[in-house]
């Protein structure tokens, strides 16, 4: 039986890192498999070029580093696709979603949230995309958004507005559920286990083969 690909996406602050941590120790404790990815992944060259643009180091045009982030996920896509078949649960930190939405978010006037998805079809699609949903300023008041690009309270507004909108694409709406991450961490955990366990238990059901990203 194939493993899940489970994606937890959300603002800054919205407790993604934290939510992933705890889903990832519940299904281990669970006795399933399980891998913890994140993206970006700035251990691998195009990583360190996505490290260097977001802390200020470099810059970068803006259909090149979203092209960047998308290389990032692409290199990562053979070992995802290996896992889930050998059986493992693959619980990810940000995907393709936050690509799209926070390169749309800049007002490029050529690059819409259209041009930002083309480059991630034929990606792993997610088994459900968990939805942490904040408003930016109870995000704020969580110690702050940080130092590093897009971090920071007009950006994270326009984000949010840009979610809502990809969430109506017939794909991604299919595959999100949106909780509210303003309640207790408890809270928040209760109900992103319950969803996780719930795709889990329909995939198994269903015996459904890992889908791909296609075209809108």
């Amino acid at each position: 039986m194939r493993g899940k690909l489970i994606v937890l996406e959300g603002l800054d602050r919205a407790g993604k890192s934290t939510q992933c941590g705890r889903l990832v120790t519940r299904l281990q404790d669970l006795g399933q498999r399980v891998q913890h990815m994140r993206f970006p992944d700035r251990t691998t060259p195009i990583g360190q070029m996505i490290n260097a643009y977001l802390t200020g180091t470099s810059e970068q045009e803006d259909h090149v580093i979203h092209l960047l982030f998308s290389a990032n996920r692409w290199e990562a896509a053979t070992k995802i696709k290996s896992l889930i078949a050998e059986g493992a649960t693959v619980v990810i930190d940000r995907y393709y979603y936050s690509g799209c939405v926070y390169s749309a978010a800049k007002d490029n006037s050529t690059l819409s949230l259209e041009w930002a998805r083309h480059p991630e079809v034929g990606l792993p699609r997610p088994d459900v995309v968990i939805f942490l949903d904040i408003s930016p300023e109870k995000a704020a008041q969580r110690g702050g958004f940080g130092s590093e690009k897009y971090e920071n309270s007009r950006m994270q507004k326009r984000v949010r507005e840009i979610f809502a909108d990809i969430k109506t694409l017939q794909q991604e709406g299919q595959d999100f559920i949106t909780i509210d991450a303003g309640d207790s961490e408890e809270e928040v955990a209760k109900r992103v286990e319950e969803a996780a366990l719930d795709i889990i238990k329909k995939v198994d059901e269903t015996d459904s083969p890992l889908r791909v990203v296609e075209s809108s």
